[in-house]
């Protein structure tokens, strides 16, 4: 009896945990630190224009470096690059949770967005390289989807009861076990998996561009809420963010080892896939944003109920993307997939556009929560169109470009919506409506943006991917497709 492939089965699969274990950590990571803000404002005595930098300080480094810890992973190795980003990001933990004053606490967090960077820049394209089977690959893409979707919620009703029982510095603790446990778990279970390394040849200007063009951009997203978009500072900076990505794309023409290879969005799964990524972001991360501040501000939950009202979303969520959407995927194809779980998500976000200011859980927020469940078809199927069509020696690419347009979309998406909701309830406040009413009416915009996204996705699924290529006999083959 062979148990060779039993052995070599396993030691995949706890690659995987581990790898998730290390996505979970740091998207729940953020989510807690919201829940937590008012008080470390109370506690380190932040000024209110400030405090945003407890978590701009993560995201304008993370953001920015996504694409080139992706590629450093094909370069020197992808466990090398997890492992480091994976150590560092706990030991920032520890020096979060340590701080004392508000600049040791926005340092240790911008350590923290490099490092989350560097781990979550590589994820994807690991996973591509440990499982070859696409049956294996479909469920491994569910679970990373869950965990993708599922940590949100997680992370809200954690940070609110570690901030209630034991105080915020508990919300970065909480990383030390697990940081230390997946680092551990990675060294055994990950396979060692190095690429050619680096050499003269080596595109370090390509690198300097793209880094520098997507830090500056995401900053000037971040930076949207304060100084508006007409600004002279965000059109500024967004302009020379723009012309260092421009130069970045005229780089990768002439280099003869580029970060990013042209050939490569060539692909229409892959460029299409990825376009999805960052309309499909603003809307996940938009409703978010826009449903807790709905349920905190016009129906005063407490974070444990905010956390609780996503419970249900999270649980059709898991079903779907641990059991039934690998299989879907299998039998017929991302696309079809696609297409058919952006129509509840669009419909649940259409309704929560009509929630009255005293809304009732049962009939007026439940019924969404089930419909954006259907993002467990979503998510996976999203990933596995941008992942399709990547050679092995540029998966970690691939995947820190799928992962660059996930934090770049979800980026633009709450400054648009930040702008759009704020501005909305300034009007509707002039026009002397209550401030309950002013409020909902400025979040029901807000849903209704959100809804606009995902029919973006709609329109660009059904236009831009390449339908299943045909094969004998009149049928569609749902694996292989057109590029």
């Amino acid at each position: 009896m062979n148990h060779s492939g039993t052995v070599d089965a396993r030691a995949r699969w706890l690659g995987l945990s581990v790898l998730c274990a290390g996505m979970f950590m740091i998207i729940t990571d953020g989510t807690v630190v919201n829940v937590a803000l008012p008080t470390i404002q109370h506690e380190l005595d932040f000024a209110q224009a400030d405090l945003a930098w407890v978590v701009n300080a993560f995201v304008v480094p993370f953001g920015g470096l996504l694409l080139l810890a992706g590629k450093l992973g094909d370069l020197v190795g992808r466990k090398r690059v997890f492992l480091v980003g994976l150590v560092a990001f706990t030991l920032a933990s520890l020096l979060c949770g340590l701080s004392g004053s508000q600049g040791m606490l926005i340092a240790a967090r911008f350590v923290q967005g490099v490092a989350g960077a560097l781990c979550a820049g590589v994820v994807l394209g690991k996973i591509t390289t440990l499982f070859t089977e696409p049956r294996d690959l479909g469920k491994a893409f569910g679970l990373f989807a869950f965990v993708l979707t599922s940590a949100g919620a997680v992370g809200l009703v954690l940070g609110g009861v570690l901030t209630e029982l034991v105080g915020w510095n508990w919300i970065f603790f909480i990383n030390l076990p697990v940081g230390a446990a997946a680092t551990l778990l990675a060294v055994r279970y990950l396979d060692d998996d190095r690429g050619p390394g680096l050499s003269r040849d080596t595109d370090f200007l390509g690198a300097l561009l793209v880094t520098s063009g997507l830090i500056l951009g995401v900053y000037t997203m971040v930076e949207v809420p304060k100084n508006g978009w007409g600004s002279g500072t965000t059109i500024g900076l967004g302009a020379v963010a723009l012309a260092l990505l421009a130069a970045f794309v005229v780089r990768q023409r002439m280099a003869a080892n580029p970060i990013a290879p042209p050939r490569l969005f060539r692909s229409r799964r892959l460029s299409g896939g990825n376009a999805l990524h960052a309309f499909y972001v603003a809307a996940a991360l938009g409703v978010f944003f826009v449903c807790t501040l709905f349920l905190q501000s016009v129906l005063d939950y407490s974070p444990l109920q905010i956390g609780l009202t996503f419970l249900p979303m999270t649980a059709i969520t898991a079903v779907l993307t641990l059991y039934l959407t690998p299989r879907l995927i299998a039998r017929y194809g991302e696309r079809r997939i696609l297409l058919i779980g952006l129509v509840p998500v669009a419909l649940g976000l259409a309704f929560l556009a009509r929630a009255p200011v005293d809304a009732r859980f049962a009939t007026d927020l439940l019924p969404s929560m089930i419909l954006l469940g259907a993002g467990g078809l979503v998510v996976p199927a999203l990933t596995a169109t941008a992942m399709a069509d990547a050679p092995p020696e540029d998966s970690g690419l691939a995947g820190g470009l799928v992962t660059t347009m996930q934090q770049t979309g979800g980026a633009i998406g709450v400054a648009v919506l930040a702008a759009f909701t704020t501005s909305r309830t300034a009007d509707l406040a002039a026009q002397g409506r209550s401030a309950a009413d002013a409020l909902a009416g400025g979040y029901h915009l807000g849903f209704a943006i959100t809804t606009g996204f995902v029919l973006t996705c709609l329109l660009v699924a059904a236009v831009v991917l390449p339908r299943p290529a045909p094969v004998a006999g009149g049928s569609e083959e749902p694996v292989a497709a057109e590029q």
